[in-house]
Formats: structure tokens, sequence, C-alpha cells
């Protein structure tokens, strides 16, 4: 029978631009009137919307007392502050300038007013909130940088909870109760690290894609953006969003520059304004840049296809795996190594994740830790600690973990439940460097050193372990990914290339990987979309760790974008197109608590003949 599409064919629909994913994704910059005053350091407050109108800044370097409104297309000069100021938040008509020193000013719209003192001394922290209820946090004190927050209730300021890390010339978003603090500078180091403010506590979560000080902000505590900067060298044109769980690069300003207006002007993620600044060469600007994201757009859908009447073209909107990048997300609790994994089957994601036992010089350890898509939580331990063990299942709620080293090397397996871990029944040969995949009802292991390494193959059947056919060739510290017992890819190890595919009876060699490494320990995906994220390769005096990522698509391997920090024996999880890596070594002995989030966006292809 013939199909009604073949008779009657099919719609597609004509744009006159491409499909977007978000509407801040649509986001421009574009040149704005020029201030009165050329400064640095600028502090600044507002609430701009589509017109960018009730921005504010005031103060600034060098010795700058200045006040000046933005009405969205030009500044205007109001009354002076008394003393200059380092920081500030609150609205064009109602403001707080903070610092330097402990001194503080509150704006009425047409004057400023001394008001009660902050308790610590502090230049450039950062700020968020009303002149009710205000906020600020970090900053730079007499002792180096600081952690300590202050909460500003409309009369008197009270100490907070400190930041987890002390820092100044950061930036903030949002209000006293849902904050954000974003960036900064610790000596000698510049920071990617993002805090979240609850309005008891700081909470690091996923950082900034680009490390950077003297930065800009402005937004909420789900939608904010993150702009400007000095990565020391070079001054910034970036501009990142945050989504309430991680950041992404958006459109870059026109002008690279730093110490800009802090806070930017904006409650929201579709429009900001910055204005003045440092930069490069170290001068001073009275530039100003407008950020609009259209009102309307289309959604971005995978699999859409339509016809841009602009460009005169057919598209199609698919994954985009090769352009994908790996981003920062927060550390570990526990810096270790040789850990296993789960929730990489096919419905795995960055979003939940879970990491148990790995090597913690001199010992194994049994911790656990749970991934809620931002931060790392510790949860009960394994029952037997163990490093360079495996680990697998579908959810971060339904997992395995088997074999290891304490020493010995190690036949155990348990089974977690989403709380806890149980015993279950050995695997049948005692090993490390085992490799895994699978669900808590059907899994399978390969591999591993007894010692030597071995090619033993076992199924699980979700209460016991059963020999089957050896691996071709024996290996241990290898990439396994898939999603049961019957179906499995297993890539390198022992500083091979060699590739092997299980279906379920016998394995059989397939093509090989593009880069020789052992110690990956770990599979992403399954056996028609793959990747293979670090490992060491071979040297002719010791092995060296990898930045190197393959991407495997049923029938060949393909290199693609790099992780941040080389690394071997880390934990891994998810899908090719939503991926995670967590600790591992770089060196011998020396391991990172790292955290590295691959996550693929749609793009808009154009459709070719081919």
């Amino acid at each position: 029978m013939a199909k009604y599409s073949d008779i009657k064919g099919f719609t597609v629909q004509t744009l006159s631009t491409d499909p977007i994913a978000s509407q801040v994704l649509g986001g421009t910059w574009a040149s704005g009137g020029n201030t009165n005053t050329s400064r640095r350091f600028t502090p600044g407050a507002g609430t701009s919307g589509p017109s960018h109108n009730n921005a504010l800044i005031f103060g600034g370097s060098p010795s700058v007392l200045d006040t000046e409104s933005y009405d969205g297309s030009s500044w205007t000069e109001l009354n002076n502050l008394s003393a200059n100021k380092s920081s500030g938040f609150g609205t064009a008509t109602a403001a707080i300038g903070v610092g330097a020193g402990t001194a503080v000013e509150q704006w009425n719209g047409s004057t400023w007013t001394e008001i009660n003192d902050i308790n610590s001394t502090r230049n450039f922290s950062g700020t968020q909130g009303s002149t009710t209820a205000g906020l600020i946090e970090g900053g730079e004190a007499p002792g180096g940088a600081s952690a300590l927050s202050e909460e500003y209730n409309g009369t008197s300021w009270s100490e907070g909870n400190d930041l987890n890390t002390g820092r100044y010339s950061l930036t903030g978003a949002g209000t006293q109760t849902a904050g954000l603090a974003m960036g900064g500078y610790t000596p000698p180091t510049v920071q990617a690290l993002t805090e979240q403010y609850d309005g008891t506590s700081w909470t690091e979560v996923s950082d900034l894609n680009t490390a950077r000080y003297d930065l800009s902000g402005s937004g909420s505590y789900t939608e904010a953006l993150a702009y400007a900067g000095n990565s020391d060298p070079p001054r910034q044109a970036l501009t990142e969003f945050w989504n309430g769980s991680s950041w992404t690069e958006v459109a870059d300003l026109s002008t690279a520059r730093s110490a800009g207006n802090n806070a930017g002007a904006g409650t929201g993620s579709s429009s900001a304004v910055l204005a003045t600044g440092q930069t490069p060469g170290s001068v001073t600007t009275t530039t100003t840049e407008e950020f609009s994201a259209p009102a309307v757009f289309n959604q971005l859908t995978e699999g859409q296809l339509f016809f841009n009447s602009t460009a005169n073209a057919f598209k199609e909107t698919i994954s985009d795996i090769p352009a994908a990048t790996w981003s920062s997300g927060s550390n570990l609790n526990t810096t270790r190594w040789g850990m296993g994994s789960a929730a990489r089957g096919t419905n795995g994601t960055n979003e939940t994740a879970l990491a148990f036992g790995g090597g913690t010089p001199p010992a194994a350890t049994a911790l656990t830790e749970e991934w809620n898509g931002s931060a790392w939580s510790e949860d009960s331990d394994l029952n037997t600690a163990r490093k360079d063990t495996t680990g697998f299942g579908a959810t971060y709620t339904s997992a395995l973990c088997a074999g290891g080293n304490t020493p010995p090397r190690r036949a155990q397996t348990e089974t977690w439940n989403g709380s806890s871990w149980t015993e279950v029944n050995d695997i049948n040969t005692a090993r490390s460097g085992i490799c895994g995949t699978g669900t808590v009802t059907s899994g399978i292991v390969a591999g591993g050193s007894v010692p030597p390494s071995t090619a033993a193959t076992e199924t699980w059947d979700g209460s016991s372990w059963t020999e089957t056919t050896d691996l071709n060739t024996a290996r241990s510290g290898g990439a396994m990914s898939g999603d049961s017992s019957t179906s499995a890819l297993l890539a390198d190890g022992n500083d091979s290339k060699k590739v092997e595919q299980w279906d379920g009876t016998s394995w059989t060699e397939i093509a090989e990987t593009n880069q020789e490494r052992g110690d990956i320990f770990g599979g992403i995906g399954n056996v028609t979309s793959a990747m293979v994220a670090g490992g060491y390769s071979p040297a002719p005096v010791s092995p060296v760790t990898t930045v190197n990522v393959e991407l495997w698509n049923g029938t060949s391997w393909t290199e693609i974008n790099n992780l941040a920090t080389g690394r071997a024996s880390p934990g891994s999880q998810g899908s090719a197109t939503s991926a995670m890596v967590q600790g591992g070594y770089t060196a011998p002995g020396a391991g990172t608590g790292t955290t590295e989030v691959f996550t693929v966006g749609l793009t808009n292809k154009t459709i070719t003949a081919s």
C-alpha cells in the first residue's frame, strides 16, 4: 500500500530566519549612547527592559563621583556621590553604593544619602538585591580576598554565611534570597567559580566556561548573563548565559573590556546594558552596548525540515556532535580515580549521575557521590572499598558495582537502589581494571587484570554471573559502552587501539580507534553511538595522560573536541550527545576532582544534493 506522504507529499515550513533553541541564544549586542564621563570599575544598578532604559552608573576610577542615568538612548548627569564606591545594586531610582571601605550611600532617584556602614572593609564585591533586601559577597579586604557575605534589611547590615571561595572583582545577579556570584580573583587564580545563595548558604554549581574577573553580570538566580571581564590576559568580549544549571556562550560584545558597570543593568536574560570599562591597552571608555533577545522567534526542534527564504536554502535541524565542546562542572567532593559510574546507558544524561569507589592515595575508598545536574553530594558508601572497579546502570538510582582492587583484587558485586548498596553474587573471576556496561538486570563485564590481563567475559541476569565467550584480545582499563548483556562495545585498554563488539554470543573485532590508550575506565553511549574520552597514551619513558576524545558512529571513529584536562582512569557516563567525565589522575600519584560536561546542541544544516 502506498504511503499517504508519497501520494500527497508533505508541507515544508518557510521561515525568514533559522530557528533558535531559546530566546537568549538569539540575542545580540548593539551600540548605545556614550556616557558623559569615561571611567572603569564602575558600580551600576537598574532593571533594563526591551527599551534598555532604567540603568544607573555611579562612581568608578579614577576617583569619579559622577552619577548618570540611561533612558535607552542617552546618559544624563545627576547628583554626585559623597565618596567613591566600588560596588552597587538596586534600580535606577532606588540604589545602594558600597565601598570603598565600609561607607554606604543610598540613591532615591535624585540624591545620595549616607546610611549605615557595612561591617567589614572591602572593595569590588559581588552584589544583588534591593534597597530593602540587599546582599554583598566577597571583595578585596585588608587581609586579601574575602569570602564574607552581608545582608541589608533596609536599615542595617548583618553577616550571613560565607562564600565557599574568597574572591574579589566578581559579579552578582539575583536577589537576597536567590543570588548568584560569578567569577572573580583569588590571587594568583582567575576564577570561573559560580555559587548560588538560597538565603542561608552558598553552594558551588557549574563553572563559567571562561575564568575571568572584573566582569559584569545581570539577571536572576535561574536566568543570568555574565559578560566582559579580564582573563589576565586578555580582556574579554564573551557573554555567557546561565539557565539554572549550566553556562552557554552566546553573542559576544563588540568591544572587549573589563571593569564596566557591575552589576550590569537587567533583571533577566533577554535585556542588559553595559557601559564604560577598560579596553585592551588599559584605556577607559565611554561606550555603551545593549543586549537584546528577540521577543518572537522560531523554536529549534530536532528533525524539523524548513526552507529559509532569506538564504534560499532547504535546511534540517540536527544534533551537532562534532561541534560540541566540554564545559566545567563542580568538582567531586573527594579527588579520586578508577571509580565506577552509572547513568551511562541509553537513558544516561548529564543531569543525574553516580560515582562510587576509586583510589584516594594510598587507599581505596568506598565513597559514593550523586550528581544533581550542578553539584556532587556524598551518599551511602559501598560495603567494600575498592578502586579500578567498574559500574553500570541506566539511571543514577539503579546501579551495579563489580570487581576492583583494595588490594587484594575483588570479586564482590553490589547493587544500588537509590539510597544504599546491597551485596549480591560475586563475579566468577576476581579482577581489577574490569570493563562493564548494561543495567542492573542485564549487564556484561569483560577483561581486567587478574593479573595478568584477562579476556574473560561474564554476563549478569539480575541475580547471577555466567561465564561466556572470551574477548579476542585480553586487556584491562578499556572503555565499554552498551545497553545490555547482548549489546556492547569495548574500545582500547592496555595501550591498544583495538575495538571489539559483542552481539550476545561472541566478540568481533571492528574498526580501531585513532589513538592507542589505556586506563580509560568507562565508556559512553552504545554500540551505534559511543565515545571514548581521556586515558593515557604510551610514551618512551612513561605514559602520559591525554585530552583526546573520539566518537563512534556505528562504522568509524572520529576525533572531536578535546577535554580541557588530560586524565586517565576517570569516571564517565551518559550518551554521545549528553555525557560527563569526572575525577581521574593527571600524572602518576596526582589526581583531579574536576568534572567536565559534554552537551550537544542542535544546528540548522543546509541540505545539499549528493
